[in-house]
């Protein structure tokens, strides 16, 4: 047996306060009594000099030693390494021996204070060099989670919950193994760390009774294991444990079965998770299991040859940890020694990187040691020797510092003190007399990790933010991201980090191929940075998880916002407050594709782009179905393009409009046509006769929004002498024109896979809801002249011919003409229409603020002003006859039948009414003028031209009460 601790002790930390050391050490001797053995122990100058390093730097160490003399006694006079071994010999036959989960506790939690005294005496005091420390804080924690799981077995066992092989031999064949993940799997733990474990099951183990049931008895076995390690008591406790390494542990139990485990890596499983099981140890239960299972995993872990996007998912690991830290300079106090720049961690990283490129062609690339890995790929030359004795020489000066930090209070700490009084106290503790000499020293080693790190990858693409820290890899939150998006403007940067996480465990079917995974992690950044200018990042982001949610797949968008910063921002702002924008770019992201033509982003209308389109597009080859599924292409790609120019400021909410309607008449105009091409081929021709479509309301004001329906009416006319067609099957005109119209409403509301082209209501024809759906030219007129009611001929106000041959669409355009120029009572139209608008309110409410439709002075009052002023005054002012609205009320002016005051209120107020609609149609869809949140309320305002949502409300307020002064005023 070697010599006692007490005589091969050969270090000791300088003191800061000495007399107040020596005086507690002096009255621990005085408390050990007379024995000769304990006085010439403790006067010992060596002994003397390393208790009292405890007691002026370590509160945690100086309560262990004090407060069990006779235990520090026995550890100072014992050989260590023996001592060590002996009590985890008699620690593991006593746990076997209790039946009592008190008595096994309290035994594990004396055992731990005795290790901790005893490695921390050895460690401080210069007897065991950084493995001799860290493989004996291993050890003891194998120990202790055997024990206590081999405790929890047995009384499953008694229980009657589990059946084992051999009650004594508990963890044979017991069909439950446990997994040491991180330091502890690779023999390297932390004085005061937590230790990573993984528990899974084999339902089919014949130790499992009911193997439906085996999933609920692995749960109540490992929450057993747990609290016997973790649970506080007058003893302290044994070990704090991480059950969070286990594959998704945000979506499964804290036991995971072994096909489901083998199941997830295989689809599901991470570059990080592959680093992760690197140094996976099977350390209690079922061992053999444990190491089939790893056996199994293999192939996962070590991938024979690895792809360019799992490597470049490697290069953004190495980036988040490298360039988003959040430490722009090595600097000692305050610094992280672990996670810091030229940490622990990112030797670590150096090593696993290496490992995980390399390892599935070199098997001797595939130990858990980190020293012993970096001197491994020095001898397969990966690394030169000379980076190898640099890179493992900080590693002993971190690792040794960081036990130093753990050991003042027995807290996972990393952090070294800000505060310079206590960062010089703690240097002492280290056993450096100067502050500058601890930190020169600490530096050189920082900055000589940094150095070698810094040149892992360097020719990898960049990953630049300036924010701080982005750090998603692994299942806990990383403080200094949370920091650094909260900073970015996200209101909840805990829901932010677990949503980001959750895309990586392949939580959402759009993420859960490795290739979208490893493009996800390049783009996060970018994309939380985009998130955080739209205004609300964390609506942005709940957004575009939800979007990712009805998502089958996302690699072409991730791919498309990955490499254009442009369109990463444009996309962010329309996740932040346009979500009806954002469905059609989650179920449609080659729309994207359009919306970074530079072409996009000028001013000039796309009347015309669109004509051109729907040219080439819709040629008259095409089949229904192909003219459908090109048709709604069309429809939804070409609102996107009009809405994100109005989104993006280059076209006001007035230009939209006219885009909106103009693609709407092109798409008319192409389907009346395909529906009278297809229709022929069936019904044959009718010679002499003709169609034409009249559109009304915002499609033939052109004031149509994102979300407007298509009033249409359908006019015909026929020769009498011919008035059946001539083909397969003939038809007569009324007949036939009835049937082209349903062909047409058909082909524009027909619903697919790409949803409708428009919505389409025929009630404005005189027939209402009840007639033929297309009317005879003739009838129309006679019925506008003779029948038709004021409401109608208010409707017919905004009528025009979008298609049909130019004869008739001339004939229908006079009928419309002519019936408003008619000579009409001032009275009687006065009258029909204030009841009209007060039918509306009876009906429908005219006290709702957010309906700027159809509250009193809204959208409908100023329509109806112009609706008025048209039939007032079309009979001797003919120039009046416009469809626009604004058109009415600039006509009304310069023919002097509206005063320049009202008109100018009458325009503006239709201005900001329709252009707030047409915003929040645009964002939202639905009903014009609902309640928004906040951040689309300031975009709206600012879109029409005021600074925020209060002045928005403010000049809504105004322009209703001016509106509703015109209309009583003008109409009654």
């Amino acid at each position: 047996m070697g010599a006692p601790l007490h005589q091969r002790l050969s270090a000791a930390p300088v003191l800061s306060d000495r007399k107040a050391a020596l005086k507690r050490v002096a009255d621990l001797r005085g408390d050990c009594g007379a024995a000769q053995h304990a006085a010439a122990l403790l006067d010992e100058p060596r002994v003397r000099a390393l208790l009292a390093g405890l007691a002026d730097h370590s509160p945690f160490l100086w309560q262990l030693a004090s407060r069990d003399a006779p235990r520090l006694l026995r550890l100072l006079a014992s050989e260590p390494g023996a001592h060590f071994d002996a009590l985890l010999a008699r620690l593991t036959a006593d746990c076997a021996a209790m039946s009592d989960v008190g008595a096994v506790m309290r035994a594990l939690r004396r055992a731990r204070a005795e290790v901790a005294l005893l490695i921390a005496l050895c460690d401080i005091g210069g007897l065991w060099a950084l493995e001799d420390v860290t493989s004996r804080l291993t050890r003891f924690a194998d120990a202790a989670v055997s024990a206590a799981l081999d405790f929890a077995l047995r009384e499953a066992h008694d229980a009657g919950r589990l059946k084992l092989a051999a009650r004594a031999r508990a963890q044979r064949d017991c069909g439950i193994t446990v997994l040491a993940l991180g330091k502890h799997g690779a023999g390297e733990l932390n004085y005061s760390s937590d230790i990573d474990l993984i528990v899974f099951y084999d339902a089919g183990a014949p130790a499992f009774l009911d193997p439906d049931a085996a999933a609920q008895t692995a749960v109540r076995l490992t929450k057993a294991l747990v609290r016997i390690l973790q649970e506080r008591t007058p003893d302290g406790y044994v070990a704090r444990v991480d059950l969070r390494l286990r594959p998704d542990p945000g979506a499964t139990a804290v036991a995971v079965s072994l096909a489901a485990a083998l199941s997830y890596y295989e689809t599901l499983g991470q570059n990080w998770e592959r680093a992760a099981m690197i140094k996976a140890r099977p350390v209690a239960g079922d061992i053999p299991l444990g190491e089939n299972f790893l056996r199994e995993l293999a192939p996962f872990i070590w991938r024979r040859y690895f792809d360019y996007a799992a490597i470049a998912d490697v290069h953004a690991m190495k980036r988040q940890i490298h360039a988003l830290r959040g430490h722009d300079e090595v600097t000692v106090p305050g610094h992280d020694v672990k996670l810091g720049r030229g940490g622990i961690r990112e030797i670590e990283f150096f090593v696993q990187t290496q490992q995980l490129i390399f390892g599935g062609r070199r098997p001797q690339l595939r130990g858990r040691g980190t020293l012993a890995m970096l001197a491994e790929l020095s001898r397969d030359g990966w690394v030169a020797p000379e980076a190898v004795a640099k890179l493992s020489a900080a590693y002993r000066v971190l690792r040794r510092t960081e036990h130093r930090l753990q050991m003042v209070n027995d807290e996972q700490t990393q952090r070294l003190p800000s505060d310079t009084d206590a960062l010089e106290k703690f240097a002492r503790f280290c056993g450096a007399r100067r502050l500058a000499q601890f930190s020169a020293a600490l530096t050189r080693e920082f900055r000589t990790v940094e150095a070698h790190y810094g040149r892992l990858f360097e020719h990898a693409p960049g990953l630049h933010l300036d924010a701080g820290s982005l750090v998603f890899t692994g299942v806990s939150d990383d403080p200094d991201t949370l920091k650094t998006i909260a900073r970015m403007g996200f209101k909840r940067p805990a829901e932010v980090t677990e949503t980001v996480r959750g895309w990586h465990f392949g939580r959402r079917a759009a993420v859960r191929s490795p290739r979208a995974r490893e493009v996800l992690t390049e783009l996060v950044p970018g994309l939380l940075d985009a998130f955080a200018g739209s205004g609300d990042p964390d609506a942005a982001l709940a957004a575009f998880d939800g979007a990712l949610a009805k998502m089958p797949a996302a690699v072409e968008l991730f791919s498309l916002l990955k490499s254009n910063g442009s369109l990463r921002r444009l996309f962010a702002d329309i996740l932040g407050s346009a979500p009806r924008l954002a469905d059609i770019v989650t179920q449609r992201p080659h729309v994207l594709d359009a919306a970074i033509d530079p072409g996009l982003l000028t001013a000039s209308g796309r009347g015309a782009a669109i004509a051109r389109r729907i040219t080439e597009h819709l040629p008259e080859t095409l089949d229904t179905e192909l003219f459908l599924n090109r048709s709604q292409d069309i429809a939804v790609e070409e609102k996107f393009l009009i809405s994100v120019r109005l989104l993006s400021g280059v076209i006001d909410p007035s230009a939209a409009a006219r885009e909106f309607s103009a693609l709407a008449e092109h798409l008319v105009k192409a389907a009346f046509a395909h529906a009278g091409r297809e229709f022929s081929r069936e019904a044959g021709t009718l010679e002499g006769g003709a169609c034409a479509v009249v559109a009304m309301g915002k499609l033939g004001s052109h004031e149509l929004t994102a979300a407007s329906d298509l009033d249409l009416i359908l006019l015909y006319d026929f020769d009498p002498a011919r008035p059946e067609s001539r083909g397969r099957r003939p038809l007569h005109a009324t007949q036939y024109f009835t049937r082209l119209t349903q062909r047409l409403v058909s082909l524009l509301t027909a619903p697919t896979r790409n949803g409708r082209l428009y919505e389409v209501d025929l009630r404005l024809r005189p027939s209402g809801g009840k007639g033929p759906l297309a009317t005879q030219i003739a009838g129309f007129a006679a019925y506008q002249r003779e029948e038709a009611e004021t409401w109608e001929h208010m409707a017919l106000t905004r009528a025009r011919v979008i298609a049909g041959p130019p004869a008739l669409a001339a004939r229908a355009e006079a009928v419309i003409s002519g019936t408003l120029r008619l000579a009409r009572d001032p009275l009687r139209t006065r009258r029909d229409i204030t009841e009209m608008r007060a039918l509306i309110a009876r009906e429908k409410g005219d006290d709702d603020a957010a309906d700027l439709k159809l509250v009193a002075g809204g959208l409908i009052d100023v329509e109806f002003i112009a609706q008025f002023l048209v039939l007032r005054h079309a009979h001797g002012h003919p120039g009046i006859l416009r469809t626009s609205t604004r058109d009415v009320f600039e006509a009304a002016r310069a023919l002097s039948l509206l005063s320049q005051g009202d008109a100018d209120q009458a325009t503006g107020a239709h201005r900001l009414l329709a252009d707030v609609i047409q915003m929040t149609q645009l964002v939202f869809g639905g009903a014009p003028g609902a309640a928004l949140p906040a951040e689309a309320a300031r975009r709206v305002a600012v879109c029409v031209g005021l600074p925020d949502a209060r002045s928005l409300a403010a000049a809504l307020a105004d322009c209703r009460a001016n509106v509703r002064e015109i209309f009583t005023r003008l109409i009654g």
